[in-house]
């Protein structure tokens, strides 16, 4: 099956409305182009267009991706940024990104996810308990100094 072909104007247009539609990353975009055929020049051609106009804002992409991921996921620093680095997002722009998360909501959220994880876990093994625990926490990249608190929190409430 032929493959359709693109001119420079008509991808440039298509890749507007895929940035318009949320908010994207340059390694996408790049990925995207690729995808299309085109070829190392028109990529870089209209990736500059994207820039100058706005469309394509690393920093607006890793604030938008940190915050989502936060509080609709629940996602703990470790995995947002684990997750940045893969799409190529600059040191800078992350840290920034981890900035607009207010340390109190942050750990609001982790003591809430943690505490309805804990009640979730029906084990009677109080060891696969906790580790069960701190698998989950630790996946959705939770740090572990906080995780580790907590379980051992959690615990103590249950002994007394």
């Amino acid at each position: 099956m032929p493959y359709k072909s693109y001119t420079l104007t008509e991808a440039t247009r298509k890749m507007e409305q895929y940035c318009t539609y949320q908010e994207r990353c340059h390694k996408e975009v790049r990925d995207k182009l690729i995808a299309l055929r085109m070829i190392p020049e028109a990529i870089d051609h209209i990736i500059g267009h994207l820039i100058q106009n706005n469309y394509l804002n690393e920093q607006r992409f890793a604030e938008s991706f940190a915050s989502g991921k936060f509080r609709i996921k629940q996602w703990g620093r470790n995995r947002i940024i684990r997750e940045l680095k893969q799409r190529e997002i600059s040191n800078y722009a992350i840290k920034s990104a981890l900035s607009q998360i207010e340390e109190v909501e942050y750990l609001k959220v982790f003591h809430d996810l943690a505490t309805k994880r804990w009640l979730q876990i029906t084990d009677q093994n109080i060891q696969k308990k906790r580790r069960k625990l701190a698998d989950y926490l630790l996946y959705r990249g939770w740090e572990s100094n906080l995780v580790y608190s907590k379980i051992k929190e959690l615990t103590r409430d249950v002994a007394s």
